[in-house]
């Protein structure tokens, strides 16, 4: 089998791109590490880790082209001059990356400075993803299905009228599927807006979609602490982007919790929010009351929904907000990994953080999913001390079932 490698340095989620301008600004001395989690028991065939690790090799000689240089400032002159050069100069460490495999089950750590290891989790497990497609030697739909099926699904949701970016890079079966689908969802999509992938987004000529992910908050929770961590997190990404990239993450450490310090000041400074677990009507009920307790009209804000959406599920919250506030939506695997094959459910989470020279801390996320937080019991268990969140059966990430 020829070696899978990905065609671009821009072949990543957009939020990676601008959390790593902040960390190359606030944090060049932090360090992070990073661990692969196989939330679906998946086994793999003889032989992946040695193709992923080529894989991991070749990203050695990606670089950031001239044109691509170009592209970014015009797009986005929020990402800086400075970033830009030092995006131009960055290159992939492989040697950031440990791969091991016993029988079916595979490891993959990535550890190093927290301003160059961003950018390793969504190619990491995009690799992970195709590689284990081609060695299962399994046939996916042909491009007419897959077309005919992101036609089908797009169309819908233009029925509905609600507006559509497309989340799927890190569960894709391929880049060539990712492509494809990004193409027809042009091609067919009245209500599409953009794709998190940056590769495609300049490629296809459509806006590159994201802000910041769950790691910006669990690093500030090892630097800050639990309580000071959504706050602090919130003021630094102000700082940086000064009202751009307005979209905040809630549910790091429970979306109750966030909405705690999600203060006038803050609700006023950013468009409004993402929802990426537990229940979002639940969500967009607490949402919209948070706003109007602050005094703020809810249909001047947004929520981005973006959890394991399909047709129905976005059909429910549309007619459960209309009229109340606005909404999107980020649809992931449903669109990239739509091809008659199991989809994988695998993620790289951020596991210890080294602020400053001295002691690894590790970090936790606690979702609004009853029994999805990650991290360890032992760590999970001191931030809900500290956040004075109640304690409940969820299981830890150090079990399969416990993400």
């Amino acid at each position: 089998m020829d070696t899978i490698a990905l065609p671009s340095l821009l072949d990543n989620d957009f939020y990676k791109f601008t959390m790593q301008q902040c960390v190359v600004k606030l944090f060049p001395r932090a360090k992070a590490r990073y661990r692969f989690i196989n939330r679906g028991g998946h086994l793999f065939p003889p032989g992946f880790a040695g193709a992923l690790q080529a894989s991991v090799q070749a990203m050695r000689g990606l670089r950031l082209t001239p044109e691509e240089k170009r592209w970014l400032a015009e797009t986005c002159p929020y990402l800086d001059p400075v970033y830009l050069d030092f995006l131009q100069g960055y290159c992939y460490d492989p040697g950031e990356v440990s791969v091991r495999q016993e029988g079916g089950e595979v490891t993959v750590d990535v550890e190093g400075y927290w301003y160059r290891t961003i950018l390793w989790e969504v190619p990491l497990l995009c690799l992970i993803s195709e590689n284990f497609y081609a060695l299962g030697g399994e046939a996916r739909a042909d491009d007419a299905t897959v077309e005919g099926k992101t036609r089908a699904k797009i169309e819908a949701y233009g029925d509905l009228g609600v507006t559509i970016a497309e989340f799927g890079t890190r569960r894709r079966h391929s880049y060539s599927v990712q492509d494809l689908v990004v193409a027809a969802l042009k091609k067919y999509g009245t209500t599409f807006v953009g794709t998190s992938n940056v590769h495609l987004a300049m490629k296809h000529g459509v806006k590159p979609i994201g802000t910041h992910a769950h790691e910006w908050f669990m690093f500030h929770a090892a630097r800050y602490g639990y309580r000071m961590a959504n706050p602090v997190a919130l003021d630094h990404w102000v700082d940086v982007y000064r009202g751009e990239l307005g979209i905040a993450l809630t549910d790091t450490f429970t979306t109750a919790e966030f909405y705690e310090v999600f203060d006038r000041k803050l609700a006023r400074l950013f468009d409004g929010v993402r929802q990426d677990s537990g229940d979002p009507l639940r969500f967009a009920d607490i949402t919209i009351a948070h706003y109007q307790k602050l005094g703020i009209d809810p249909l001047t804000k947004t929520i981005i929904f973006s959890d394991a959406l399909n047709v129905e599920k976005v059909r429910r919250i549309a007619a459960h907000c209309k009229g109340r506030i606005g909404i999107s939506f980020g649809i992931g695997t449903s669109f990239s990994n739509d091809v008659g094959l199991k989809p994988m459910n695998i993620v790289i989470k951020m596991s210890e953080a080294q602020p400053a020279p001295g002691p690894w801390i590790p970090v936790v996320k606690l979702s609004d999913e009853p029994g999805k937080h990650s991290g360890g019991e032992r760590e999970i268990q001191l931030a809900k001390e500290m956040l004075q969140i109640g304690i409940d059966n969820s299981e830890s990430s150090e079990h399969p079932g416990g993400l």
